[in-house]
């Protein structure tokens, strides 16, 4: 894949909705900057998508919240972005970013898919408040992870992943027990009629990418973000 200008590196325009993923070319924080506002990698991804920058204060859990840039920053890992010039935030370096999008309803969302986070249910949560806002189609892309051929775990917390989700269990390269969240992820979606676009790549193999695995304290975040326009017409650039 040839990437885009930055800060996207992967887009796509689907129904009422723009999506794109970043790189490790721009870094879009852990918080927000010194002065309490969106760290500049965040503004620009909100700029390149056409829309003000709603985040979430991730917490590896199963709470879906409601995009909103006006409001305090919700405890949640998934946003809904229900109106048009939001543009709901994902960040990651090893986890699963998410953007599930229902292409003929003003309806799109963002998730934060870490191993605990998954094996909790947070895509399965995302797609049942979807649906209960009115979307029956859904399509979602699933992007850039920890793959199960790097991400090694003891074998106690593979096997109790697994007993949740049996499509995350992995054997890394070294013949060890590991994780593939991505596999869990997909499964899930899958199970709930979701139709799936892997984006791919793996952030510990890909310098492409932050990777907390890889690079320790010094690793940035990237991740995604979906915007919804006017009647499916986008006036992003």
């Amino acid at each position: 894949m040839t990437p885009a200008p930055a800060p996207l590196w992967f887009r796509a325009d689907v129904g009422h909705a723009r999506l794109g993923f970043t790189d490790a070319r721009t870094d879009l924080g852990r918080g927000p900057a010194a002065d309490g506002s969106a760290v500049a990698g965040v503004q620009s991804l909100g700029a390149a998508l056409g829309g003000r920058p709603a985040l979430m204060r991730q917490v590896h859990g199963a709470q879906v919240a409601v995009a909103d840039p006006d409001a305090p920053t919700p405890q949640a890992d998934a946003l809904i972005v229900d109106r048009p010039g939001i543009v709901a935030i994902v960040r990651v370096a090893d986890c699963t970013p998410v953007v599930v999008v229902a292409p003929d309803r003003p309806l799109a969302a963002v998730v934060h898919a870490g191993r605990v986070g998954m094996a909790a249910g947070i895509v399965t949560a995302t797609v049942d408040q979807l649906r209960r806002r009115g979307a029956e189609q859904l399509e979602a892309w699933v992007g850039p992870r920890a793959c199960g051929r790097c991400y090694e775990v003891p074998a106690q917390m593979a096997d109790d992943v697994a007993a949740l989700e049996p499509a995350a269990r992995a054997t890394t390269r070294r013949g060890t027990p590991g994780l593939d969240i991505g596999a869990g992820v997909i499964a899930q979606l899958q199970r709930a009629g979701v139709t799936v676009h892997d984006v791919g790549g793996c952030t510990i193999e890909d310098d492409t990418f932050w990777s907390h695995r890889r690079q320790g304290d010094a690793a940035g975040r990237f991740g995604a973000g979906v915007v919804l326009g006017e009647g499916g017409d986008h006036a992003a650039p």
